[in-house]
Order: C-alpha cells, then structure tokens, then sequence
C-alpha cells in the first residue's frame, strides 16, 4: 500500500461525500444501486469503499476493469462488428444505476502506444449510447458520478516522482492528511462555488485568454453558468462552464504534456476558426491528436472552459494523469479547455430539457471525445462584457474576485 490506512479509510470517506454531493436533485436512498468500478492495482482503497457502501445500506456492484493485455488485444485484434458490441445486459445496468465509483490506478499508461487511435475511435463512438442513458439520468437527477487516482509506480515513474512523493502529492491534493478531510473538502467547495457565482453573474459576452503562447477567445453562449466540481472528480479546484463552441478563435496552447489512449502528447497548439479547429500540430504525438480530432463532428469543436486558482490547488508537480494536471495550481493556476463533449449542468434551465435539439440551438457541443489540454503559463483572461467594456477577471492564477 502507498498510502497508509488511516489516509485510506480517509479517502474513502471523501469519495463518499464526493458522490453524495455530486448528486443534484434527489439525495440518495437505501439500497440505490451503485457502481464501483476499479483497476487492480486500486484494490486497497475499493476493499474499503466496498464495506463502507455496504454498511450505508447501497446495493453495490463491483467491477474490475479489464488489465492493459486485454484492453491491447481487443483494439488490436477486434474487427468493426466486436468494436461496436455492447454486452447483454450492460443498457440495463446503466439505466438502472443511482452512482458511479471510479478508481483508478494505471500499470502501464503507454499499453495502446502502437495501437490504431482510429479503431479507439470508433470504438468510444460505438460505446457513446452507453454514456447519454447515464447523462440522461445525470440530468434528471437520478444518477451521479465521481472518480480518483490511486498512487501507482506508473503513474511515479511517467511522472518524474518516486511513489512517495507521488503518493505525497495525492494526499496533500484530497487533504487526507487533514484531521477531517471531509469538512475540509465541503469549505473549500463552498468558496469555489462562490466564485462561481460571481462569474455567472457577470453579463458576459466573451472571454479573452492571453498568454506568452496563446490568445484564445471564447463565447460564453447564452443560458450558461459556471460550475465548480461538486464532487463529481476528487480532486476537483476547477470552475468551469461549457461555452458556446460555435464562437471560439484564436490560438490555444496546452503547455503541459499528457498521456491519452497510450500515447503521450506534448504542445499541443490548435488554432480554431468559426468555432472549429482549422489546424492542429503538436511537438510530440501530433498524428494522434489529428485523428482524436478527426474522431466526430464535435471532435474538433469545444465543450469546456475551465480555470483553477492557485489558492485552492495544491498541485505543484506533473502528474502525469489530467485528473491532477487539470486542477494544477502550482505558481500561476491553470486554464484548461476540452475539445469534445459538453457538460449539461453548465446550463442555467431546467436541465431535463436540455435534449440534442436545445443543444444545437444553444451552441453546447456533442461528441464521443472530452479531452482536457491545460496551459499553466502566466495568464491574463479577460471578460469582454456584453456593454463592451472590459473587466479582468483571472490574473497571477487567481482570481480578481
């Protein structure tokens, strides 16, 4: 074990707030069915959570997810007919799902290096359905989700860390070294969430990112909020919306490298036009992020814009998973944008409406891909009121609330 037990049984405890506040609607009831889902080497903190879901009266089922050697001769060997297939019983299982538990603990992030992304494509393209019945059920309040890393030395070793320090770094990021990391958890989320607020009420038309690689421009779209992560990933220091896609220009730089389907991508520069990626390079695994890109219509389209603040994050090193890379604080926070899928809670409505053709009409975007490309560079972002008078809104990696 590379966290001890009392930081374990802490854990725990925090992934259990974590789903119970990432549920909006109705809370939770006895023997709501909940999935905990888990990699092997995650065993010690999933024995844990097992018991302690148990004894609050879910009725949990516990998958562990297939080892690196399955998962390479599937996209290696499966024809088009097996890449699609979905198993007997897994719509029902979705549909019937109150929560989602995810633990994750990589042995080997480089396993589909040599793999065809295009057949993980298509694959991800196949499995979307799976993903709406649970979105769908996430809108109408029935179902919610939340996931963490657990140290492995893959994740030490990709990282430039020893496992200590890796493990080190988890701890400090969940505050599982606090006497009470749960109360811990529910201010700083609070404080967040008030940040939150301030932003959503601003009457903005757009935001302007400036940096030394980047000038970057988003339209907040109508009907949108900004949301701090609630719960749903642990740790979470995020606030983020998902903007109108059909109004971002300009140049995005991702300084910071990161690991995706076995590939490991480096300086990534998209420069975007009418909403869409026009082109696409990068220092180190471009032809991947080129076919990621290519993998539907809104591949190449965004649907988040996120940023940290300095203050709350305790991440100061790379860690090679976007979980922690995405809420990096460091010296200057992050800003962080995914091209891909949108997140309905952003949406100011009633979120059950929010079906694929109020989407289209507002401007949230739809994919099969969410992948997160985060800049920790001095930054400037700057709000383009809708009176077309300016406010600085983010600055030092903070923000100027």
């Amino acid at each position: 074990m590379f966290l001890t037990k009392t930081q374990t049984a802490k854990y725990a405890d925090v992934m259990l707030w974590a789903l119970k506040s990432a549920r909006h609607g109705t809370a939770f009831k006895p023997y709501d069915v909940i999935l905990l889902r888990y990699e092997p080497l995650a065993l010690p903190l999933a024995e844990v959570l097992y018991a302690k879901l148990t004894e609050q009266k879910f009725n949990v089922v516990a998958r562990q997810t297939n080892p690196d050697s399955f998962s390479r001769a599937f996209y290696n060997q499966a024809d088009d007919t097996q890449l699609a297939f979905i198993a007997p019983g897994e719509k029902e299982l979705q549909a019937g799902l109150n929560g989602l538990i995810s633990l994750r603990a990589p042995a080997d992030l480089t396993s589909l290096k040599n793999t065809d992304p295009a057949r993980i494509a298509r694959a991800a393209v196949a499995h979307k359905p799976l993903r709406e019945i649970l979105d769908a059920r996430e809108q109408a309040g029935q179902f919610a989700w939340t996931l963490c890393n657990y140290p492995t030395e893959e994740l030490a070793k990709r990282a430039g860390l020893s496992v200590k320090e890796y493990a080190a770094q988890i701890a400090r990021a969940c505050y599982l070294n606090e006497k009470d990391p749960v109360k811990k958890w529910a201010e700083v989320t609070a404080q967040m969430e008030e940040i939150g607020r301030w932003l959503s009420a601003l009457p903005v038309e757009r935001f302007r990112v400036q940096s030394a690689n980047m000038d970057f421009e988003v339209l907040l779209g109508q009907e949108r909020r900004f949301v701090s992560g609630g719960g749903c990933n642990i740790p979470s220091f995020e606030i983020f919306t998902s903007p109108d896609w059909r109004g971002t220009r300009g140049v995005y730089f991702a300084d910071l490298s990161s690991y995706r389907s076995g590939n490991y991508v480096k300086g990534i520069r998209l420069e975007f036009k009418d909403g869409r990626v026009v082109k696409a390079t990068a220092q180190q695994g471009q032809n991947f992020v080129r076919k990621m890109l290519a993998m539907d219509e809104g591949a190449a389209q965004i649907g988040e814009f996120s940023l940290t603040d300095r203050r709350f994050s305790k991440i100061t090193k790379f860690m090679a998973d976007i979980l922690y890379d995405e809420n990096f604080g460091g010296k200057y926070g992050n800003c962080h944008v995914a091209v891909g899928a949108s997140y309905a809670d952003t949406y100011t409505g009633d979120v059950s409406r929010l079906d694929e053709k109020l989407k289209k009409k507002l401007g949230f975007n739809s994919s099969a891909l969410h992948w997160d490309l985060i800049n920790t560079e001095d930054k400037t972002v700057t709000a383009i009121l809708k009176n077309g008078q300016t406010q600085l809104v983010y600055e030092n990696g903070q923000f100027k609330y």
